[in-house]
């Protein structure tokens, strides 16, 4: 008798079960992580609300976010003449959607970034309703999901009645086109929510520039039309193009769209080109002066903005929020020896950090490569202080000489992070200070380390400076280290070290007195 010749990859009769049962597994592991995310609507941040301290200032910047912000349960419909002063938008609703490759590490790994992106999502000013999570080895290239899986998404849209669905990567044109269709809601992709909260918290006209261009370079491949107004000629006195006598070969309403576009992306890459010189003329006058540069930076919500307050006193935003502060803050501080030296906070980063946005931001950027020491500010009571590390490492990686400049990593949120997880780190990272920047705590053992860490004056000078020149008088005392200093007849006399550049000053207008 011919037997049938059997397909190797089948499951044999005593494993036929097998693949259901792993399928089943899969789907109650994406449901834990669904259902954990869920529970802490809070997501990557710290549970709880923005904890200030007295170094943090007024902070007026956020009472004015916060007025501002759209809250639950307020209906644009308007209902009486009354609320024309008082109406806010509504929340959005929005469905969590993201894949997984492997087994229970992939899904952890997962639902970190489920996690960062439900924390996206409310500091962009939406309610997180569910979510959605696939084991897949590689995302569908038609509807990212697969059919079968985005019919179960519209299921669950419909079920709880959310208006937008957000997935954790960047979707394709034809993918978030094609998902759409079949949700039948608004589907926004990780990189647009980005985009759309930093369009929200810029403030300087450069960060609105810098993000206005990294928004359109994300556009201009996805631009769509409604039926077939995108494809027509545009005819007639149609703004900013020809009408009669000019058609030609004609233009269709998209190929219109696109280059206008590109003639507003052009403009603003000039903008922010001639922007520049102003910052390197900032950077050129503290090297003038020999005042060195301490730029902090690190993951979003690792409490940057908090170290430098606890720093400086700056009074800067802090708000537990991802990417609550876009514009770079530059303040002066001195080291307990009285050397002046100011410290720059950046901007955050996060995971896929859109690569849109790091071309844009590369001017600001370029603030870090010329720092005489970078704080990596990490979150050590994150999920993932390693992975977030890991992220910051991949950006920092594009500025041009960051491999020359000193770097410390700083531990932050000490009083609330696990000392395992602090201790596998130290262990790890060659050079590591442990500080909570709400606490205190190890904050003047970081003022220690960038003491030793700074640039120190070599030269040495023993001069008389007449009376009229008190400006290098000052700039000693700013950038110098005095051992002695005694008003004579003549000026004061200083003697210590200074940079070469200021002992070249000091040496042409010092006073030669007999004993000299």
């Amino acid at each position: 008798m011919t037997q049938t010749p059997q397909d190797p990859h089948a499951p044999t009769p005593e494993h036929a079960d097998d693949a259901p049962a792993a399928d089943h597994s899969a789907q109650a592991i994406a449901n834990d992580v669904v259902a954990r995310v869920l529970a802490r609507a809070g997501t990557a941040r710290a549970e709880g609300g923005t904890v200030h301290m007295t170094h943090d200032g007024d902070q007026l910047d956020l009472e004015e976010r916060t007025a501002l912000r759209r809250v639950v349960g307020l209906s644009t419909e308007l209902e009486d003449v009354t609320e024309v002063e008082y109406r806010q938008l509504r929340l959005e609703k929005v469905v969590l959607v993201g894949l997984y490759s492997g087994g229970e590490a992939a899904a952890a790994e997962a639902e970190v970034s489920l996690r960062e992106l439900a924390a996206l999502a409310e500091t962009a000013g939406s309610q997180v309703l569910d979510g959605l999570l696939q084991r897949r080895q590689k995302p569908d290239p038609g509807t990212y999901l697969g059919s079968g899986k985005a019919a179960e998404l519209a299921d669950v849209v419909r079920a709880v009645g959310a208006d937008t669905v957000v997935a954790d990567t960047e979707l394709a044109p034809s993918q978030r086109r094609a998902l759409e269709d079949i949700v039948k809601v608004k589907v926004v992709d990780r990189t647009a929510l980005i985009l759309d909260i930093f369009a929200q918290h810029a403030k300087s006209r450069e960060g609105k520039a810098q993000v206005e261009l990294a928004q359109l370079e994300y556009l201009l491949p996805r631009l769509r039309g409604w039926g077939e107004s995108m494809s027509r000629q545009a005819g007639g006195q149609v703004s900013g193009g020809a009408g009669m006598g000019s058609r030609g070969p004609g233009e269709t309403k998209i190929e219109l769209d696109r280059r206008r576009i590109r003639n507003r992306m052009a403009k603003l890459r000039r903008e922010i080109k001639d922007m520049a010189p102003s910052r390197a003329t900032k950077r050129l006058e503290r090297k003038r002066h020999s005042i060195p540069n301490v730029a902090i930076a690190g993951y979003t919500n690792a409490g940057k903005s908090s170290l430098l307050n606890a720093l400086t006193d700056a009074g800067v935003l802090v708000e537990n929020a991802l990417f609550a502060t876009l514009d770079p803050t530059v303040r002066r501080a001195r080291t307990d020896d009285g050397r002046v030296y100011t410290l720059a906070d950046t901007v955050g980063f996060v995971r896929h950090l859109p690569h849109q946005l790091v071309e844009a931001f590369r001017s600001t950027l370029e603030e870090v490569g010329d720092a005489a020491l970078l704080l990596h500010v990490v979150d050590a009571s994150h999920p993932d202080p390693e992975g977030q590390i890991t992220a910051v490492r991949e950006v920092l990686a594009e500025i041009p000489g960051i491999d020359d400049v000193p770097e410390v990593v700083v531990l932050n949120k000490a009083d609330v992070a696990d000392p395992t997880v602090v201790g596998r780190i130290q262990r790890r990272e060659p050079r590591t200070v442990v500080v909570s920047a709400h606490t205190g705590e190890g904050i003047a053992e970081l003022r220690a380390l960038i003491a030793g860490e700074l640039p120190r004056p070599d030269v040495a000078i023993d001069v008389v400076v007449p009376y009229s020149r008190g400006d290098l008088v000052h700039r000693v005392h700013q950038s110098g280290e005095i051992d002695h200093e005694e008003h004579l007849a003549a000026g004061t006399l200083l003697r210590g070290r200074v940079d070469e550049a200021l002992a070249a000053e000091l040496e042409r207008v010092k006073v030669v007195t007999t004993a000299g």
